[in-house]
């Protein structure tokens, strides 16, 4: 692989990097940099830039409103927004159901919800994970029975994340009696979440904030004309947009960023060696995550490569899962250690603009423990590694 940039592709990258100084709004790129946690109209505000610019759906095909970037034009543009501290596109929506709208829907969902994702109009959360089905997702118990032109939804989903905000959530449902595999059994439903029958009750994360949730379903009526595809085809459905979640998990971008971010934090922290960063036992750690990341960034412009050519990502998206969330872990550990016990108190209010009271520690600290705390559940959530690990061995090595 040709690692050097183009004359054309130094050009795209110093337009990216214009447009995001010229269009990112502070506030944002601040809370973003800090670790703050962002709110919906943060998020949706970006979003519609992005959209005006035409950059929103960056691994969509281009008739229904994509780039058509290359790989690498990919891989820069999404370098340079982590570098920036602009925030992630939810990925929900632009990079979750919507591959799964334009591959397997009908002419009539597309242009019915594609378009609403594509302008950030509408807001959507997954319904997969159940209280006693989260890795072995075959095993899912929410039903959906016919009753003429609707289906009658009944059960309960969690760690919904973000459903709060949520206009919509896509939803695997049983809808027949299971056969000899679980999965043949299994729909794909797109639920307005304002129907009524469903409801909400708030998880809180170690920070206290409302991260993700249960969802109910209580003869939630559905039209059958939601229903992507097939009935008892929505675990085919299901594994497409589960490559597509765990490519977007690998976030090597973000990872770089982080990774910069620890540098800069290590050669200004002090330390028996003089700094942090020439302390040897930190800086042997350090390397080492540093050239798995380089590893796993040149994985994903292999599966970003399959996408442009209207592929969906192969078994190596478990590849980029498992490392990816590793490596994010291992990013973590960096901040917790650089942060130390600076990082302990958690005072997330000294960040606030205008905040004039004494401050506990670095604002750089504030947020690395919960962060490192919060984050192991990446491993897990999208299918745990181990899972991907068993993916791994019987489609890529044949056992």
């Amino acid at each position: 692989m040709n690692s050097e940039y183009t004359p054309e592709e130094q050009a795209f990258r110093r337009s990216v990097r214009q447009f995001l100084q010229e269009n990112l709004p502070e506030d944002i790129r601040r809370k973003t940099l800090l670790g703050m946690h962002l709110e919906k109209e943060d998020c949706v505000r970006w979003q519609k830039i992005l959209y005006q610019q035409g950059w929103a759906a960056v691994n969509w095909p281009e008739e229904y409103g994509g780039t058509g970037w290359t790989a690498t034009q990919k891989n820069i543009f999404e370098t340079e927004c982590a570098l920036a501290g602009a925030p992630e596109v939810i990925p929900f929506g632009m990079k979750m159901v919507a591959p799964v709208i334009f591959s397997f829907g009908n002419d009539e969902q597309k242009q019915r919800f594609l378009p609403d994702i594509l302008a950030s109009n509408v807001w959507w959360c997954q319904g997969y994970s159940e209280p006693n089905a989260g890795s072995d997702l075959a095993s899912l118990k929410t039903t959906a029975y016919r009753d003429g032109d609707h289906y009658i939804v009944n059960g309960t989903k969690t760690w919904t994340t973000l459903a709060q905000y949520a206009d919509w959530i896509f939803c695997l449902v049983r809808t027949g009696t299971p056969a000899e595999k679980n999965q043949t059994a299994i729909s794909f439903l797109l639920i307005d979440m304002h129907t009524p029958g469903i409801s909400l009750s708030p998880i809180l994360t170690l920070d206290g904030y409302r991260e993700v949730n249960e969802v109910h379903f209580d003869n939630v009526r559905v039209p059958v004309e939601n229903r992507i595809g097939d009935e008892g085809k929505g675990w085919t459905y299901a594994k497409v947009l589960l490559t597509h979640e765990r490519t977007n998990i690998a976030r090597v971008a973000q990872s770089r960023c982080q990774l910069q971010r620890a540098r800069q934090l290590a050669e200004n922290t002090p330390d028996s060696a003089g700094i942090l960063m020439d302390n040897p036992v930190f800086a042997h750690k350090f390397a080492e995550v540093e050239i798995e990341l380089l590893a796993l960034e040149y994985t994903e412009l292999r599966t970003l490569d399959a996408i442009r050519t209207g592929q969906a990502p192969g078994p190596e998206s478990s590849i980029l899962k498992i490392k990816g969330t590793e490596l994010a872990q291992s990013i973590d550990e960096l901040h917790a250690e650089i942060a130390a016990c600076g990082g302990m108190p958690y005072v997330p209010w000294q960040l606030d603009e205008g905040f004039d009271g004494e401050r506990v520690g670095s604002d750089s600290a504030v947020n690395s423990w919960l962060r490192y705390f919060n984050n192991r559940k990446s491993s897990i959530y999208g299918g745990s590694n181990e899972i991907q690990k068993n993916i791994i061995c019987k489609a890529v090595l044949g056992l």
